[in-house]
């Protein structure tokens, strides 16, 4: 039996070999349709990692209070428009707010176009600037790779101190420690504590080119009105968590001055309820990814069992023979089958290959996290050989019923 299935093997190989072109041209034929699917999962994965692995780093004992849902942020137009959070706002609520363990961060950016400047070295004017309080490192799951954090002496006395990025030791600090040294934003000098870690880029948004200064002293360098503040609390355990949002909202609600009756004129968002959401968004997204591979596989496999059935009857007068010297249908229905499967598979690996490499492409121009994408690999696998299942059978199937006789006859 096993010396059977061998020789089908090296009759479906030679064949394959004597019919190179056709071969090549079929295994595009699959490579396209699983490309297609290995290609777009790939670069799904990399997009839902980035995204779910950017809000997990906040923590799933953190809610933040912000200006809109984030249902809403797309229906501005349709919505009533939210006032901003002001200074005033987020300054009454770290008063008031004094729910048991917990922790309140307030922050706001200053701008996204900073020059940061270094003895004779400066950046170009693409730096954020971020006003912090002492909580705000911890609230938003970042750490600190070398120095120290800010201290509550460091904001309440408002220090010109400052935490940096990890791309600022690539750029105006190559060679050299950044800890200690002085670095002027706006004309105003820093002394630095702290090197970040790297978070990476998100949505050509990069973490890593971020400057973090004690909230007072960032409110007396950017001066402009209507800026909106943001508000994080952070729980110590899970449990309490429910407590101190029910907590968040009656206090933000007074601090707005709101009726009863009156609808909230605020956002609340955990952490985990924005993976979750991105989850369910990301999963309509694979859904789709299948239904377009799926119609691309469907044309291949119907490509794929058309050249067979042509392979067939170019190979009439070969099965006579065949059939002539002994061969069972059974031996010639395998010999074809197996030639189409090994095809599929053939056509398979390269699309698997094409895949990969075109999605890690727009994941990496995209700055998405890429991995491998394990799942994508296994579904090509599968598909590719139910489609040389499917399209091989008939063509097989065909072939083993010939007549001895009338094939012999086929010229």
């Amino acid at each position: 039996m096993f010396s059977l299935f061998r020789e089908n093997i090296r009759i479906a190989l030679d064949s394959i070999k004597g019919q190179l072109l056709r071969t090549i041209l079929t295994v595009l034929i699959i490579a396209i349709g699983i490309t297609a699917l290995v290609g777009i999962l790939t670069f799904l994965g990399a997009l839902e990692k980035t995204i779910t692995g950017d809000f997990a780093s906040m923590g799933s004992n953190t809610f933040n209070i912000q200006r809109y849902e984030f249902t809403t942020r797309g229906n501005r137009d349709r919505e009533k428009i939210n006032p901003i959070i002001n200074y005033r706002n987020v300054k009454q609520f770290k008063d008031k707010f004094q729910y048991p363990f917990s922790k309140t961060s307030i922050s706001f950016t200053g701008t996204r176009n900073a020059e940061v400047k270094y003895e004779n070295e400066k950046t170009d004017p693409e730096a954020s600037v971020v006003g912090v309080n002492e909580n705000y490192l911890e609230n938003t799951g970042t750490e600190v790779e070398t120095g120290r954090n800010f201290t509550f002496f460091d904001i309440e006395n408002n220090n010109n101190v400052c935490l940096i990025g990890s791309d600022f030791s690539k750029n105006i600090f190559k060679d050299v420690d950044p800890l200690n040294k002085t670095v002027s934003i706006r004309g105003v000098k820093f002394k630095v504590i702290g090197v970040l870690e790297s978070k990476g880029a998100t949505f050509r948004d990069n973490q890593d080119l971020k400057v973090l200064i004690p909230l007072q002293v960032a409110r007396s360098i950017y001066t402009l009105p209507n800026i909106n503040y943001n508000i994080s609390v952070k729980v110590d355990d899970k449990q309490f968590l429910e407590g101190a949002q029910d907590e968040a909202i009656i206090t933000f609600r007074n601090i707005r001055g709101l009726n009863p009756v009156e609808d909230n004129n605020f956002g609340l968002e955990r952490s985990d309820d924005l993976i979750n959401r991105i989850s369910s968004i990301t999963s309509y997204l694979y859904w789709a990814a299948w239904i377009i591979s799926i119609i691309t596989i469907f044309g291949s496999s119907i490509a794929l069992m058309n050249i067979m059935l042509v392979s067939v009857t170019e190979r009439t007068r070969e099965i006579g023979v065949r059939k002539a010297l002994g061969a069972k249908k059974q031996t010639i229905s395998s010999q074809f089958f197996m030639e189409t499967v090994i095809i599929g598979q053939i056509g398979g690996i390269v699309g698997i290959i094409l895949g990969i490499a075109l999605g890690s492409l727009a994941a990496v121009l995209s700055d998405f996290q890429f991995t491998i994408p394990w799942l994508a690999i296994i579904a090509a696998v599968v598909t590719s050989f139910l489609t040389a299942v499917v399209s091989g059978s008939y063509p097989a199937v065909k072939a083993a019923r010939q007549d001895p006789i009338e094939s012999l006859r086929y010229e």
